[in-house]
């Protein structure tokens, strides 16, 4: 395990209630019914509520509870911590309510802690953007607009009590947050988890958190089926961490894109340095319409103390973003050997876009999935790992940019299958088998130019049936 994945999990590992224990018993199969309705993978839009009404905040029949009414200014100067932690208190005692933010910049110096069945909720309805094409905030997006929470709590100590907790049940809802005294030097100010999962069924909606040092936290703490359904945001070293969860967790709709800043330092230190999705133990994780761009990893799948991950990915992708760092879509260190990390309709570019490492053991799959190259992609694929990849109908274009003689697809170790693919690339090589693999299916697919395809494992490799112009 990598310090890094040390350091996000201390200590021995901890009991997690799986999903698979829990429907093992035939008494609790009717349990098993799907909770969400509609079909697929799609998460139901949330229907705006109702107008809030004024009157006594402690009433438990108040439909909303209003910050305003608890002290809080909203003024972006006066320290409203205290004020909106006193209207999540009284919603808690009454086992549950909205508590509302209006319009206004809601400064918080220290830390908001969401009672359980609570929602802390603000004008927005949908994530927003936070800044111009040209660099400039434009009109309507700027930093402080609409429901906005200043935070300057824990700067400088990454390990410090999150901006958030959400605990079961649990939501924060259609705000943005905004870090005010994060001057971006190089490297950026340290700051703690913006949000944080503290129990079962927390959920984050519709929010934007425009230059967390680390946005959303669904692993420190053990917790199942978090729903995460539209999240914008610019994370300067980590996007949303996965772990500890034995029953499936939800994403939907998240964009990790430069809605702060663009600029050469920034720009260069998140290639070199930060990750948008690090995932560690999860069960069935469900993702879908996920993006990111300007990280040194798009999507990382590791080991923890607590298991390994199994993830399906549909319609999700990363971008490379600042071209003259090498940076990896996808990079898989370990997973559940039932299942795997499978990928569906993805888009993905870096040098190389898919790293396989040697302490994988299960299934990769990309189906109908685009790779393409930026100015320093050779390799598009390295297989190291010991488990099988898989990829089919996907396309691959302008890789071998450094080195001419490079191939797409790398397989050193496992095993690897192939089939109904593109290589567009003209006179390229396409796939290399090397020595250390255990086998390989190239079946069926398209080689623009005549096929190149080194085998160093002779009749443990099949390879036939491929077109060639």
């Amino acid at each position: 395990m990598s310090q890094e994945n040390q350091k996000l999990n201390p200590g021995s590992p901890e009991r997690i209630f799986d999903r698979r224990r829990f429907l093992g018993g035939a008494a609790l199969a009717g349990l098993t019914a799907p909770i969400i309705g509609g079909t697929g993978i799609a998460m139901a839009n949330v229907p705006p509520p109702p107008e809030p009404i004024s009157g006594i905040p402690a009433r438990r029949d108040e439909p909303y509870l209003n910050v305003r009414n608890f002290g809080a200014r909203g003024n972006g100067k006066t320290d409203d911590t205290a004020a909106i932690q006193k209207a999540l208190d009284a919603a808690g005692k009454q086992m549950g309510n909205v508590v509302l933010l209006p319009t206004g910049d809601y400064l918080i110096k220290g830390s908001l802690h969401v009672p359980p069945n609570v929602t802390l909720q603000g004008i927005f309805r949908a994530p927003v953007a936070g800044v111009g094409g040209d660099n400039h905030y434009a009109p309507g997006n700027l930093p402080q607009s609409g429901t906005c929470l200043l935070a300057t709590g824990g700067k400088g100590k990454p390990d410090g009590t999150p901006l958030i907790s959400l605990n079961t049940n649990s939501t924060l809802y259609g705000v943005k947050v905004f870090y005010p005294e994060q001057t971006c030097p190089e490297p950026p100010v340290q700051y703690p988890w913006t949000v944080r999962q503290l129990g079962d069924s927390a959920a984050l909606v519709n929010v934007t958190i425009l230059n967390p040092w680390q946005a959303v936290d669904c692993g420190t703490v053990t917790g199942g089926r978090h729903y995460i359904h539209g999240l914008y945001g610019q994370p300067l070293k980590t996007g949303l961490f996965i772990d500890k969860c034995g029953d499936v967790g939800r994403v939907q709709d998240v964009h990790f894109w430069p809605f702060w800043k663009i600029t050469p330092k920034l720009s260069t230190y998140t290639s070199t340095q930060a990750t948008a999705f690090l995932i560690g133990r999860t069960d069935w994780e469900y993702m879908f319409n996920c993006f990111a761009i300007w990280h040194k990893i798009g999507y990382h799948f590791v080991r923890t103390s607590n298991g390994v991950p199994n993830v399906v990915l549909t319609q999700c992708g990363s971008d490379e973003g600042a071209t003259s760092t090498k940076s990896t879509s996808v990079r898989v260190d370990g997973n559940q050997a039932h299942a795997g990390i499978s990928f569906v309709n993805g888009q993905f570019m870096g040098a190389p876009s898919i790293e396989v490492g040697t302490t994988n053991t299960g299934p990769v799959k990309f189906t109908n999935c685009g790779f393409w190259g930026g100015p320093l992609t050779d390799t598009m694929a390295m297989l190291e790992g010991s488990g099988q990849t898989t990829f089919t109908g996907c396309h691959f274009i302008s890789w071998a940019q450094q080195n001419k003689k490079a191939s797409a697809v790398v397989l050193r170790r496992g095993r690897l299958i192939v089939n109904g693919c593109e290589f567009m690339d003209a006179g390229q090589r396409q796939v290399a088998i090397e020595r250390g693999a255990a086998a390989a299916v190239i079946l069926g697919n398209s080689f623009q130019g005549p096929a190149h395809i080194s085998n160093q494992i002779g009749a443990k490799a099949k390879i036939g049936m491929n077109a060639v112009d």
